[in-house]
C-alpha cells in the first residue's frame, strides 16, 4: 500500500525517496525528514527550501525536522555536500544533524573534499541554519590544507575519533603527527592554533629551525643551532623543553672545535653523532676527529666524554691517529660488542692490501675480540675495489 499520493512529477518521486520505478528507497512518510536532507534535495533540484517543504508536506511528509530558525531563502548546488557527512552511506545516517553543534571534523572534511576553506564552510553552514561547536570566538583559516583532518585525529588509525573545537592538544601530538605525516612540527603547531586548538606553548617563528632536526636533540644539534641562530645553548634547550622535546642536556661550555668533533663527517655540520648507542663511540671517528683538529685521540675521547659520549670499555686508543688505522676500521662492520671472525679478517685484508696476520694483530691491539684460533697468513692480499 502506498504511503504517498500519486504524482506525475518525476521530482516528487525523488522527494519522496522513490526511484522512477516507484520503489521506496528510504523511510516512509511516517519517519522524520532530516533537515539536511531537505537542504540537500533543494540544492540538487534547484528549489527554494520552503517550496520543497511544501511539496513534501503535500506528499504526506508531516514530520520535517526544523532548525529553530527560518529556512534559508535559497540554496545553491554547492551547498549539497556541506550538509552530508563525508564518506557515510545512505543507510548510515548521512545527514548533518541540525539539532547538534557541527563538529570541527565535519567542517575540515568538507573543506578538503570540496576545496573550500574552513572559514567559508563554517560561514555557509551558519547561514543554512546550523550552529558551530565551540565558542566561535576565533576565525578559521580561509584556505584548506590536505592534512587538516589528519592533524586533528586522536589516533592515526582511527578516522572517527577527532579532537574538536578548542580542545587542548598535548605537545607530543604535534611531534607524533609531524613524524607520521613527514611534515614540519612547527607547521603542525601553527595550523592547530589557526584551527582554534590550544597548545601548551605559543608557536614562535624561531621554532622552525629548532624543530627541523629529526630524532633526539644531540649536543651537536644544539651547538649547531646556537651557531646558526646566535642564541645560547641554554636558551635553545629551554625552548626545546617548552616545545615538548623532553629535557635535552645543556652541552658543556663549548670549545672552538666541538662542532667538528660532534659531526659524523668531522666537517662541523649535520648529521651529528648519536650518544646513546650500545656500542659506544666508533674509534675510527675519534681518529678522524683527531686528524681534523690536531688533538690526540685521547684528548678527542676525553672531550666527547664531557659532551656525554662514551667509549666502549674494550676499545684501545692508539697514542697517535693514523690514516692506516682509519682505513682498516672502515672495512670492519663489527662493533666492540661483536666478535671479529676469520672471514672479517680476510675481507679487511683484501680491502686494505695488508696481510691477514697484520690485520688480526692490529685489530687485537685496538681492542677487538678475535676468538678464532687460527694462524692468520702473513701473505698480503690484492687490494679490491
Amino acid at each position: 500500500m502506498s504511503h504517498t499520493p500519486e504524482s506525475p512529477d518525476p521530482d516528487d518521486l525523488l522527494l519522496s525517496g522513490r526511484d522512477r520505478k516507484g520503489e521506496l528507497r528510504w523511510p516512509d512518510p511516517g519517519t522524520q525528514v532530516p533537515y539536511g536532507r531537505v537542504l540537500h534535495s533543494a540544492a540538487l533540484l534547484g528549489l527554494d527550501p520552503a517550496v520543497l517543504v511544501s511539496r513534501l508536506e503535500a506528499l504526506g511528509y508531516a514530520d520535517i525536522q526544523q532548525a529553530g530558525t527560518a529556512l534559508p531563502d535559497t540554496v545553491r548546488p554547492d551547498d549539497a555536500p556541506l550538509v552530508r557527512r563525508v564518506g557515510v552511506p545512505d543507510y548510515g545516517k548521512p545527514w548533518l544533524d541540525v539539532a547538534e553543534p557541527v563538529p570541527l571534523s565535519h567542517v575540515l572534511e568538507v573543506g578538503c573534499h570540496t576545496g573550500r576553506g574552513p572559514a567559508d564552510v563554517a560561514r555557509r553552514l551558519t547561514a543554512l541554519g546550523y550552529r558551530l561547536g565551540g565558542d566561535g570566538g576565533r576565525p578559521l583559516p580561509e584556505s584548506s590544507h590536505p592534512a587538516d583532518v589528519m592533524l586533528i585525529l586522536e589516533q592515526r588509525n582511527n578516522y572517527r575519533e577527532c579532537r574538536d573545537w578548542g580542545d587542548e592538544v598535548p605537545a607530543h601530538h604535534v611531534h607524533d603527527t609531524a613524524r607520521d605525516l613527514s611534515i614540519s612540527p612547527h607547521f603542525v603547531a601553527t595550523r592547530l592554533v589557526a584551527l582554534g586548538f590550544r597548545l601548551p606553548y605559543t608557536p614562535e617563528p624561531g621554532d622552525e629551525a629548532l624543530l627541523t632536526h629529526r630524532g633526539s636533540h644531540e649536543p651537536g644539534h644544539i651547538l649547531g643551532l646556537a651557531r646558526e641562530t646566535g642564541r645560547t645553548p641554554e636558551d635553545i634547550v629551554g625552548r626545546l623543553t617548552e616545545l615538548g622535546c623532553g629535557r635535552p642536556e645543556v652541552p658543556a661550555p663549548p670549545q672552538p672545535d666541538d662542532l667538528v668533533l660532534l659531526s659524523a663527517n668531522v666537517d662541523g655540520r649535520a648529521p651529528w653523532l648519536l650518544r646513546y648507542t650500545a656500542a659506544g663511540l666508533l674509534v675510527r671517528h675519534i681518529l678522524r676527529a683527531a686528524l681534523a683538529t690536531g688533538r690526540s685521540p685521547a684528548e678527542v675521547a676525553a672531550r666527547l666524554a664531557e659532551l656525554g659520549y662514551r667509549l666502549h670499555e674494550d676499545a684501545n686508543l692508539p697514542a697517535v691517529a693514523d690514516e692506516a688505522d682509519i682505513r682498516l676500521l672502515e672495512t670492519i662492520d663489527r662493533s666492540y660488542q661483536d666478535d671479529v671472525h676469520l672471514g672479517d679478517v680476510l675481507r679487511s685484508a683484501s680491502l686494505t692490501g695488508r696481510s691477514p696476520a697484520d690485520v688480526a694483530a692490529r685489530l687485537t691491539a685496538l681492542g677487538h675480540r678475535l676468538p678464532d684460533e687460527v694462524d692468520h697468513p702473513e701473505v698480503r692480499g690484492l687490494v679490491t675495489a
